[in-house]
Order: structure tokens, then sequence, then C-alpha cells
């Protein structure tokens, strides 16, 4: 009976941490609803956060508090939009990435006021 409860209070507390990241994570600022396409799997949900010239990436669901993809505004190019339900998806490269109409505006944004020497490909 004691393993049990130790066990059922081991899944309360993952299940707590699990929440409490998915509130940090909505309510932090600068993160907005995003979802992400790579190719080999489906849609996942997450969020993205704007960081110093790169686009973050992080699951709603998880521990990790580090992005899954940092996407870099350096040589970013948006090949295409198009509407996916009432979200709009635009390919990015390797990834798309599908939010809403207020969140394009705020991408294509950040994306536009990068540095002029941020679209030179250096080698």
């Amino acid at each position: 009976m004691s393993a049990a409860l130790i066990v059922l209070a081991g899944i309360a507390a993952l299940a707590a941490l699990v929440m409490l990241r998915l509130v940090v994570l909505v309510r932090s600022r600068g993160c907005v609803p995003c979802r992400l396409r790579d190719g080999v799997r489906g849609w996942r949900n997450g969020v993205v956060r704007y960081a110093d010239g790169e686009l973050h990436w992080m699951p709603l669901l998880g521990l990790r508090l580090r992005p899954r993809h940092a996407i870099a505004r350096r040589g970013l190019r948006v090949s295409g939009r198009r509407r996916v339900g009432e979200l709009w998806a635009v390919d990015c490269g390797g990834v798309t990435l599908a939010m809403s109409e207020d969140a394009l505006t705020g991408f294509l944004a950040w994306l536009e006021s990068a540095p002029p020497s941020a679209h030179l490909d250096t080698v």
C-alpha cells in the first residue's frame, strides 16, 4: 500500500511539474503559441520565443525548458505561406510553422527588422 502511494505521489509531482512548465511558457513575455512540422512528424503544439536573432520553439508538453528547435534569423527565408484552418502556415527552410494571423504579423516584422547584414550568407 505504501509503495502504491509513493508511485502515485511521484506521478502527481511529475504532472504538477509539467503543468507548471506549461503555465510558465504560456505566460512568458515574447512567447507565442505556434505549431511546428519538420517533415518527419505531423503538427506539434508548442510556443515560440524570440531571442537574440533566433526563434526558439518549445513543445507544450515536456519537462525541458530549453528549446527543441532554434531557427536562426540569419539567412532565414520564408518560401511560402498558406491558410491551414484558422492558422497561417509559413515554410521556413526545413520546418513549417503555423500560427495565428497576429503572431504571423509579429514573426514577419521580427524577420524584416533584422540588421541589413543579417541576410548575407558569408562563407
